[in-house]
């Protein structure tokens, strides 16, 4: 993303341009031409699995908070199970509405995608299955009989086993969490991993707009074009904003700049 203020000058070219929004297909609502996918080659997404298993997972990410013998169970639990089609940080999504008892706002997600047939992973901790005023044992039992769960320690962090098990299920393996995973971005090794990294995020990461107890839940749609400055060698897509904006991974711009070179009119003799 950038600013007005610091779009690029392209010396010896005439440019025309014009403010324009991007369809749902990826087209370009100016100039028709189609931005660059949001998904992954298999081969780049066979890399970006490689770095993520070696960097983040069992590499030296100072954010990870486990031990290696959980990290081990967790993964002989994901090898016994079937390919998830979506991973849930449970206590993130329990605490994404003010309204509602957390273990029956997990339940209430859960619920509604249970009913799709799809091979549902809830992540959580150990505290939220005991008795308490936010988390009942009777409703966190219907969560264990919709989902496959796995509790960590409480002193665990949940963001190394979203990554493993959402990357190991494969390409069409979704999650939900509103966690940014700035952290285990940061320990990629270099640009081009983190760039991987962000665009498989964009591609994969849910994000529910509405869903309060008892309400049918909405998603934001999925992007299928990616958002970051690119170019056609005749064109220019630029995501912009007029103010220094930082926007969460799932959040989509609206506001683009269109750029492409004057056709150059013939010489009269």
């Amino acid at each position: 993303m950038v600013t007005l203020s610091v779009l690029p000058r392209i010396p010896g070219k005439q440019w025309k341009g014009q403010f324009t929004t991007i369809q749902k297909s990826g087209q370009c609502s100016s100039c028709g031409k189609a931005i660059e996918p949001i998904h992954l080659s298999p081969e780049e997404y066979r890399f970006l699995k490689e770095k993520v298993m070696s960097e983040v997972i069992d590499g030296g990410d100072q954010y990870r908070k486990t031990t290696p013998q959980e990290l081990k169970k967790f993964k002989n639990f994901v090898d016994s199970c079937p390919p998830f089609d979506i991973v849930i940080d449970g206590l993130n999504v329990a605490k994404m509405f003010r309204k509602g008892r957390e273990s029956q706002i997990l339940l209430d997600v859960v619920s509604q995608l249970a009913k799709q047939n799809l091979q549902l992973l809830v992540l959580g901790r150990k505290h939220m299955l005991g008795q308490s005023s936010q988390w009942r044992k009777d409703e966190m039992e219907q969560v264990q009989e919709q989902a496959y769960c796995f509790f960590a320690d409480n002193i665990s962090e949940d963001d190394p086993f979203l990554l493993y098990a959402a990357l190991h299920s494969g390409d069409h393996c979704k999650f939900i969490t509103k966690d940014l995973m700035r952290d285990h971005k940061a320990c990629l090794p270099d640009a081009r991993t983190q760039r991987l990294f962000f665009k498989w995020q964009q591609g994969h990461q849910l994000a529910i707009l509405k869903g309060f107890p008892r309400s049918k839940l909405t998603f934001q749609n999925i992007l299928t074009y990616d958002t970051v400055v690119q170019t056609t060698g005749d064109s220019w897509h630029i995501p912009y904003d007029e103010d220094l904006v930082e926007r969460y991974s799932y959040e989509v711009p609206t506001k683009w700049l269109c750029l492409h070179q004057k056709t150059q009119m013939p010489t009269v003799c």
